[in-house]
């Protein structure tokens, strides 16, 4: 029972976020294998490390907690833009099972996900989170911990996915 609760509010949360995210309108898993996912060393890039500080800066300036981040999470995140980038999608397709790995593997409790695409700048993405209520209820939300990947298609665009957690 409580597993089929779970899975509904995953699907509820998956349906709150998806709203337009573009600049445009346009198995089980052995306890080595849990401890390895653990132990991910994640490479921030400069522009990554600015998205999270102005995440965090603005949630102190409203009375939240800062969030702390994992490299784990950062991962599932770039697994994702990675995934958009191969299949020329800007969407949340499969968020249920990067959300479940992050349950099993860190011990969350709950997880939400925020996408953004083709803003050349991490302000311009943050700005546009904040004018959607459902990404801006995300930022806000009752969160601990928190991970973020940019990628750039060959293009140029750049992917955004800022996952959130409560561990």
């Amino acid at each position: 029972m409580k597993a089929k609760l779970h899975r509904v509010l995953l699907l509820v949360a998956i349906v709150y976020t998806m709203n337009s995210c573009s600049s445009s309108d346009s198995a089980e898993e052995s306890s080595s294998a849990v401890s390895a996912q653990k132990s991910i060393n994640f490479s921030y890039s400069s522009t990554e490390l600015e998205t999270m500080a102005l995440i965090n800066a603005y949630r102190v300036s409203i009375g939240l907690n800062e969030l702390k981040q994992i490299d784990h999470i950062s991962y599932k995140s770039e697994e994702h833009d990675n995934y958009m980038i191969t299949n020329n999608v800007v969407n949340h397709d499969d968020f249920v099972s990067r959300s479940e790995n992050i349950i099993k593997v860190l011990g969350a409790k709950s997880v939400a996900e925020n996408i953004a695409y083709n803003y050349n700048s991490p302000q311009g993405a943050f700005d546009a989170w904040l004018k959607s209520p459902g990404h801006k209820a995300n930022i806000e939300g009752n969160f601990t911990h928190f991970g973020l990947a940019i990628r750039v298609n060959a293009e140029g665009k750049k992917y955004y996915t800022n996952i959130f957690a409560r561990i």
